[in-house]
Formats: C-alpha cells, sequence, structure tokens
C-alpha cells in the first residue's frame, strides 16, 4: 500500500493543506492539543484511504476527514473533550502560524477569537471554512455533506450570530476580560 509513489502523491495533494485542517481542528475543538490529535488522525486516515481520493482540490477532500475525525471523537467521549483555551499557558507552534493566527494575536482579534468561539460549532466550522479558510459554498457543501442552499443560510445565521456576540462583547467593554 505504501509505495514510493503512493506516498509522494499523497504528500503532494495532501500536505499542503495541513494548515487548513489544524485552523479547523482547532475551532472546533478550542485548543492546541485536541486540533493536533485530530489532524494526526485525520492525516493517517486519509493516507490509509488515499486510493479513493479521485482527485482534483484534495483541501475539502482532507477538512471533510478533518471533520467527521472531530466529530466521531464527540460521539466516542460524549462530555467532549474541549477545554477553554489559555492564550498564555502554552507557547504557539510557528509551524502552524498563518494570517489568522495574526490577526488573532491583535486586541480586535482577541475580541474576534472570543466571540468566535461562543458560537455554536456549526456555525464556528462554516465561518472558518468559509471566511477563513476562503473556500467557495460548493466545497463547503462538500466537506458538511449538506445542500449549497444550507451552507449560504447557515452561513447567514453564524455571521449574524458573529456580529451579535461581537456587538454584545464590544458594549460590555474591558470589564469582560481583565488585561495581564
Amino acid at each position: 500500500m505504501s509505495t514510493p509513489s503512493y506516498s509522494r502523491n499523497f504528500e503532494q495533494d495532501a500536505l499542503p493543506h495541513l494548515n487548513n485542517a489544524y485552523n479547523l481542528a482547532r475551532w472546533l475543538t478550542g485548543n492546541d492539543q485536541d486540533a493536533e490529535d485530530i489532524v494526526q488522525e485525520a492525516c493517517l486516515r486519509a493516507f490509509k484511504f488515499y486510493r479513493g481520493f479521485r482527485g482534483g482540490d484534495a483541501r475539502p477532500w482532507l477538512l471533510t476527514i478533518v471533520r467527521n475525525v472531530y466529530y466521531n471523537s464527540l460521539q466516542e467521549n460524549p462530555a467532549g473533550r474541549m477545554v477553554e483555551f489559555d492564550e498564555d499557558a502554552v507557547s504557539v507552534n510557528r509551524c502552524f502560524a498563518n494570517p489568522e493566527e495574526i490577526l488573532i494575536q491583535n486586541s480586535s482579534g482577541a475580541l474576534l477569537r472570543r466571540a468566535i468561539e461562543t458560537l455554536p460549532t456549526r456555525s464556528r466550522e462554516m465561518l472558518i471554512l468559509r471566511e477563513l479558510d476562503g473556500m467557495s459554498y460548493r466545497q463547503i457543501s462538500n466537506v458538511v455533506g449538506v445542500p449549497t442552499g444550507t451552507v449560504m443560510s447557515r452561513l447567514s445565521r453564524a455571521r449574524a450570530s458573529l456580529r451579535q456576540v461581537l456587538t454584545d462583547l464590544m458594549s460590555a467593554g474591558p470589564q469582560t476580560k481583565a488585561t495581564k
């Protein structure tokens, strides 16, 4: 199964999308360690079933696997493995640095991160796939497994929820979180 060309083709197709996979997993799980575990499991599954990949853009294919691994892990552990992310307790892993992480490092980015983290998982994934990963509605439809119209309506509701949460956080002011 793991012939040199098989491995080389997998690396060329899937590995360029590891940042996207980690980004989605990080937003779904809420912490780095679980995100890394999800991505690792997703990559193992992707490699195992690479022969079934029909070509084309591997990003939606890999993100579908990441998403499925995440939801399967929730079914296996209904209490969830999510914990609140404490940015001060862990160092940022630079191998996953991307524009989204850079945005989060500034103060308005921190506000945006807090707002996104309060959204339900399905709203978060819609926003992450569209706004941060830049996927088309059709690609998101393939990843999530729903019709394009459903993607559009879920995305619209997610954006409206995000606007409301941001408005609430901004009107609450600095007392919502003590600065360190």
